[in-house]
């Protein structure tokens, strides 16, 4: 915990003590409307059943895909049921695209059944079977000599990813190996990495544009790697390629692979994959509203990305923030259903692609962005939440210090604010609106071994939820929305004094980039 975040909790924690009696710090609270919203949000939630639809029967939501537009709908059903108003607001278009089955088989020199999957956006192999033999990318001298190789893909599936000489976790080998032998293995492990970044130097082209290239040159398909260094797990991302199949291997399958090309045993792979493309489609972000009554043209408003990729479910991200939303409108709309300022939910698309559902909406919605209160966004896995950065508004904490002292010691324990912390510049969608300088907080999250197993990858499922943890943030949230709502005052927008870059120049506020509308837009 760093020193300006330490001060900060103990700031928080000294208002809760003055702020509450001895004998009110524990439940119930002093506050007939957070007792209720403790009682519905960690003993009557809903949590379980809303997150088990929108992962398992809906499943991933890449955007542009029939699974997105089916969550939208189901969002506004679900709310409408509740008594919320709801609606899909398009902001833009984006590409099309339906996933199949993928099934990838190493049939030469011996049969087994490979993990695979197709990459989003890539073309399948039209409703056949391929079946070709494999070539590596070489360690070439130069551009030239990667140009001379091209020829060779033809007709063959190409192995474009690094391999790795092991798939166990560094946790594991940590755990069994003598220090010498573990820092040889991390050594190597550098060496290796050092050596492929070298070897793509090489090549004169970017990945993107280097796929593009083996595509153009006649190969069967593009087979990939992309490890995220735990056991049994891949990042699972998209393609630009349309021509031929790019394909994610696992770990262990794609050394193989590697393995029985590089030593020339004459290695055969069969896959079939299945995809649709559907052109430029509408893309969606879902809002719904409980009207303020006093200050219906200021708002308080919750924010969670509601896109995923598709290589599993979408649970860690972003199902438990969207859930956490939707519980916490849930809860509001029946203990607090006449708030003094208008409290909305953005279930946003496109995060994925550059935050382009949340910016478009305020691009498009200036009187939101103007009488904006606070907005609260969690994105970042199934923890309990338990650092609020205050996104560099430097008078923010006191409101946060106010509002925490209030809520139940049971959750408050666990946060520490942030003051004044730093305005994001993207990650997630609280950027943007912190980018026009109004106040967007990230309500951070214990890891749950996020980042290596369930951000963007192929295990990202249903059971990786903690819903302990979840009713605890969503009730958390609905406990914010109603204390910001209640707040006389507005949240001061004061900004902090930029600190020095690492180039030794003063930063500055983010500005706020045009969003793509369109999959043709599209920077990243």
């Amino acid at each position: 915990m760093s020193g300006v975040t330490r001060r900060a909790a103990v700031l928080a924690a000294a208002l809760l003590a003055a702020a509450l009696p001895l004998a009110a710090q524990t439940l119930p609270v002093q506050d007939a409307t957070l007792q209720r919203i403790w009682a519905l949000g960690m003993d009557s939630s809903t949590t379980w059943s809303l997150a088990q639809t929108l992962t398992d029967s809906i499943g991933p939501r890449l955007n542009g895909s029939p699974g997105h537009k089916a969550g939208n709908d189901w969002l506004v059903a679900m709310y409408r049921k509740w008594g919320i108003e709801a609606r899909n607001e398009q902001y833009g278009t984006w590409r099309g695209w339906d996933r199949g089955v993928t099934h990838l088989d190493l049939v030469q020199p011996r049969v087994r059944s490979l993990e695979a999957m197709l990459l989003a956006w890539s073309a399948g192999t039209r409703g056949r079977n391929v079946e070709a033999g494999m070539v590596a990318l070489p360690d070439g001298a130069d551009s030239a000599a990667f140009r001379a190789w091209l020829p060779s893909v033809r007709g063959k599936f190409v192995l474009a990813s690094m391999p790795q000489a092991t798939c166990r976790a560094d946790a594991n080998i940590k755990e069994f190996a003598t220090p010498e032998l573990y820092e040889k293995i991390t050594n190597e492990r550098q060496a290796e990495r050092t050596a492929w970044a070298e070897r793509m130097r090489k090549t004169g082209l970017n990945t993107a544009a280097m796929h593009d290239a083996i595509a153009a040159a006649g190969a069967r398909g593009i087979l990939t790697s992309n490890w995220s260094n735990g056991w049994g797990v891949q990042k699972i991302f998209g393609t630009r390629v349309n021509e031929v199949p790019v394909v994610d291997v696992s770990c262990e399958d794609y050394g193989l692979l590697w393995r029985l090309t590089e030593r020339n045993q004459g290695p055969v792979v069969r896959l079939r994959a299945d995809a649709r493309a559907l052109g430029e489609v509408p893309v969606f972000n879902t809002i719904a509203t409980i009207p303020g009554t006093e200050k219906p043209e200021e708002f308080v408003m919750l924010s969670a990305h509601f896109d995923s990729w598709d290589g599993s479910s979408g649970a860690t991200d972003n199902a438990t923030g969207t859930v956490t939303m939707l519980e916490a409108m849930r809860i509001l709309r029946e203990v607090y259903p006449r708030p003094k300022r208008t409290i909305l939910v953005g279930h946003w698309g496109g995060e994925e692609q550059g935050l382009n559902g949340s910016r478009a909406f305020m691009a498009d919605h200036p009187e939101i962005v103007s009488g904006l209160q606070a907005l609260f966004n969690q994105d970042n896995g199934t923890g309990r939440v338990t650092t609020i950065s205050m996104s560099g508004f430097v008078n923010a904490g006191g409101h946060f210090g106010r509002w925490l002292a209030r809520i139940p010691t049971e959750i408050a324990r666990h946060i520490d604010l942030s003051t004044p912390g730093n305005p994001p510049g993207g990650g997630s969608d609280m950027a943007s609106v912190v980018c026009h300088g109004a106040p967007g907080f990230s309500l951070s999250s214990i890891s749950w071994d996020y980042g290596t197993y369930t951000w963007h990858t192929n295990r990202d499922t249903f059971d990786k939820i903690v819903f302990d943890e979840i009713r605890n943030n969503a009730t958390l949230t609905a406990m914010l929305a109603y204390l910001a709502s209640e707040d006389p005052e507005l949240v001061p927008r004061d900004r902090r004094i930029m600190p020095a870059g690492r180039d030794g120049q003063q930063s500055v506020w983010p500005s706020c980039p045009t969003p793509a509308r369109a999959s043709t837009e599209s920077t990243r």
